[in-house]
């Protein structure tokens, strides 16, 4: 848990890899059928590890790729 990351950041992030509105992405909606490939989720995980998240690692994002399981890990919160 991190208390630097806020779910508005994590979605952000994610909207920006995805070229789309944040208000776009359901929780639950599975964010590889979105396009969000794995050279993106990297990106994701040195960011978020740059920001705090230093124990994340890729296998954290890629066996769940929902808004709201990242959202929870991340921060604690939900989505």
């Amino acid at each position: 848990m991190n208390q630097t990351m806020s779910p508005e950041r994590v979605r952000a992030d994610v909207a920006e890899m995805l070229d789309c509105d944040p208000a776009e992405i359901a929780p639950g909606e599975n964010l590889v059928d979105l396009g969000l490939d794995s050279m993106r989720i990297m990106v994701l995980v040195e960011r978020w590890r740059a920001a705090g998240a230093a124990a994340l690692e890729f296998p954290d994002l890629a066996e769940q790729p929902e808004l709201a399981y990242w959202t929870t890990l991340l921060t604690g919160r939900a989505a």
